[in-house]
């Protein structure tokens, strides 16, 4: 059995909405260079609170540009409130899976997703349950 799936490798091989986004209205950042991974993600929310578009720049693995491109793609187009919904299984499962010891890169994902969110929350002046958000001052990704 193949250590990567065939859609994990694809995503990594040719991500999806490489880059960053001047006119963003949510920026997040996650990660720390201590355990490798960092992940920018950068979000265009319009008036309906719909994700125009995303853009994200991950230092990392395979695992880590995989996870952030596949995230952009579940995203790109829904309500923020289905963005906030991702969790990082969903990440894991719409890749076909990664290894445990790489489970923490899709993890980052859905922190960075909802560190962005937040920014624009935090931007728009739009009220928020704190609990909803992780601690930013953590690394909860890391293994």
């Amino acid at each position: 059995m193949a250590l990567y799936s065939e859609k994990v490798m694809d995503h990594f091989l040719n991500p999806r909405n490489v880059g960053t986004m001047e006119e963003a209205n949510g920026v997040g950042e996650v990660g720390n260079a201590k355990c490798g991974d960092i992940m920018k993600i950068y979000l265009d929310i319009d008036e309906n609170q719909i994700i125009r578009d995303v853009k994200f720049e991950t230092f990392g693995c395979g695992s880590a540009i995989a996870s952030s491109s596949m995230a952009t793609e579940l995203i790109k187009g829904q309500p923020v409130s289905e963005a906030l919904a991702l969790t990082n299984k969903a990440v894991t499962e719409a890749l076909g899976g990664l290894p445990a010891h790489k489970i923490h890169c899709s993890v980052l994902a859905e922190e960075a997703i909802k560190a962005a969110v937040k920014d624009y929350y935090d931007r728009e002046g739009i009220e928020y349950d704190p609990a909803d958000f992780p601690d930013e001052s953590a690394c909860a990704h890391c293994h």
